[in-house]
């Protein structure tokens, strides 16, 4: 599954280079009708999390007791009772998420939920100093990217990838870098264009950099 959603976050990247992701500001009717943005947002995040937490209530394994497997489980969910439960309903107006866009989401959701929790409940085996190994450092500005959100999601994914340590994490988190890195390009070059004070030195995602 891993190396599938590898494959698809590869031909995601080509098909960016020519079509900004269809949500948000850039929806278009061309996608299918418009979905109303605080119900798409819930619905379609939802999956990331049910399906997660059945896997874990009753499905039979230890996996979860173990505490490499169980922190990435319990960081897992952290994210998507935000993204999930909370951010929907903290929109504030947003355009309506076009069909095509809200149903891709929902497979997404359901696809990779599975695969994480999956795995980490079921398959993943860490060494016994795992959680203390001196690869994980924390670190980042984000003071000077149009992206700043995105760079954030891009980079706890990216931590979740490098404790994760498997071909599904790694997946997930490529997949995270493709189409949030278009996003934060795309919005950057949005308010390029629609300010004309907007700083020329900020970058879209990595600051001095790009």
């Amino acid at each position: 599954m891993g190396y599938f959603l590898i494959l698809m976050a590869a031909c995601t990247f080509f098909a960016l280079l020519f079509e900004d992701l269809p949500y948000g500001r850039y929806a278009s009717a061309k996608y299918g009708f418009g979905v109303n943005v605080k119900f798409a947002w819930f619905v379609q995040e939802l999956p990331a999390l049910i399906v997660p937490l059945c896997l874990v209530m009753w499905t039979s394994s230890a996996k979860p007791s173990q505490l490499p497997n169980g922190l990435l489980i319990a960081m897992y969910f952290c994210h998507y009772v935000q993204r999930s439960l909370v951010y929907p309903f903290l929109i504030r107006g947003g355009k309506p998420t076009p069909v095509v866009s809200f149903t891709l989401a929902f497979v997404f959701c359901m696809y990779n939920g599975y695969m994480q929790i999956r795995y980490l409940s079921h398959y993943a085996e860490y060494p016994a100093g795992w959680v203390t190994h001196p690869c994980f450092i924390i670190g980042g500005v984000f003071e000077y990217v149009s992206g700043a959100n995105f760079l954030g999601e891009i980079m706890e994914w990216a931590g979740f990838a490098l404790a994760g340590h498997s071909v599904h994490s790694i997946s997930f988190s490529l997949f995270t870098l493709v189409v949030l890195a278009s996003r934060a390009v795309t919005h950057h070059r949005w308010y390029l264009n629609k300010f004309e004070d907007y700083p020329k030195s900020r970058k879209a995602l990595i600051p001095f950099v790009f």
